[in-house]
């Protein structure tokens, strides 16, 4: 069936063209093409991210190398370095964040069996973000401090698969709290945070949502015990404690009694201090919860150090967003071609093998099987390897 397909053309044909193009006609982005349409803008970028091309010119010269294969690959228009610079700065970066979005629909329900690494059967997410640094005198628009210019990513992670779900580009200026106001919560849902999204007005609509969250709280946070729970302080915890604010101002945000859990923490020495508003699982479970977060962090070193979202092929925010949501959707398309073929290899082998074997007319799967998992590649990638099973 794979006959004289490039690998290439075999992990593309996972894309829902039909919803693509329904992405191109919502914003019309191929009204003014002029021989270069916003898919042969994708398919350079998607090229540019899966074999780590870091300029316009090294894109231009390693697709004009295979200039026989490109048409068999989708390719219609030529692909210069003037011309898909031009498409960076004018296809409305929307076509492909709402695509990206397409593909976390369709990856979602792929993983929504995994098992978590805690005993919980709701749905667990967590918030975070990223500072991604840009040079101020080439990205003026993006400023951030006085001489230092960055865009933040802020992303609530769906833990069971570690698909991102909701993703926010802004400038770095923008408090991390703030995202809270834009989130579609889920009922039954827990979210956990770090200490920055303590807002106690804003965390006050996840309870009248009827959604959990967990987070670190702060020092200066002033709260009266109501009553203290016993506990196993052999686990590691050593308070469960039911609380109430006391400041007038946070009491009139959250009028409501909270869940005060004290964790000590014996690998890194450290003491922990919780805030939720479940009252039914059991304390350790809470504790657990909040380490799941750690994930969102493993999610950001790891798109940053594997796909192309530091050196930036335009300095228009246009083209800066949209190279971030072409890097999040290839993310999160590889993530479905590895659960539909049902492969063991990491998402990060996976990526290593594309970027050799693109042009290569070999079965996809034949190509991206791998027969050692424990071999010098898994050890390199240990720590941020999300799809380790």
């Amino acid at each position: 069936m794979n006959a004289g397909q490039t690998v290439f053309s075999q992990l593309l044909a996972h894309l829902p063209s039909y919803e693509f193009q329904k992405c191109v006609e919502r914003y019309r982005g191929d009204t003014h093409h002029r021989g270069f349409s916003c898919r042969d803008q994708y398919l350079a970028m998607a090229f540019a991210q899966l074999t780590y091309r870091e300029s316009l010119r090294d894109i231009e010269a390693c697709l004009g190398a295979m200039r026989g294969k490109l048409y068999h690959m989708g390719f219609r228009g030529r692909v210069t370095r003037s011309t898909l610079g031009d498409a960076n700065e004018a296809h409305d970066w929307r076509i492909f964040a709402d695509f990206a979005l397409v593909l976390i629909a369709i990856a979602r329900p792929l993983y929504a069996d995994d098992p978590l690494g805690v005993d919980l059967v709701q749905a667990l997410y967590a918030l975070d973000s990223t500072t991604i640094d840009l040079c101020l005198s080439v990205f003026p628009w993006a400023k951030f401090r006085r001489h230092k210019g960055a865009v933040k990513m802020h992303t609530l992670l769906d833990l069971r698969g570690n698909i991102p779900t909701f993703i926010r580009i802004t400038d770095g200026k923008v408090a991390d709290v703030n995202i809270l106001d834009e989130l579609l919560i889920e009922a039954g849902a827990f979210y956990v945070m770090d200490r920055g999204y303590i807002d106690f007005e804003r965390l006050y609509s996840f309870t009248l949502s009827s959604a959990f969250f967990v987070v670190r709280t702060k020092t200066n946070v002033l709260l009266q015990r109501r009553y203290s729970h016993p506990v196993d302080k052999s686990t590691g915890v050593r308070s469960d404690q039911i609380v109430i604010l006391t400041s007038l101002e946070s009491a009139t945000a959250y009028p409501d009694t909270l869940r005060r859990v004290s964790y000590f923490d014996a690998v890194t020495g450290k003491r922990l201090v919780f805030l939720t508003n479940n009252f039914t699982l059991p304390a350790l479970t809470i504790a657990q919860i909040y380490k799941q977060r750690w994930q969102v962090e493993l999610f950001f070193k790891w798109i940053k150090q594997h796909l192309r979202i530091k050196r930036f092929l335009g300095t228009s925010e246009n083209a800066v967003k949209t190279q971030i949501w072409i890097a999040v959707s290839i993310y999160v398309l590889v993530a479905i071609v590895r659960k539909r073929l049902g492969l063991e290899a990491s998402l990060y082998q996976i990526l290593q093998i594309l970027s050799l074997t693109l042009f290569e007319k070999t079965p996809i799967l034949q190509a991206l099987q791998v027969m050692n998992y424990d071999n010098d590649l898994g050890d390199i990638c240990n720590q941020l390897n999300l799809f380790d099973l």
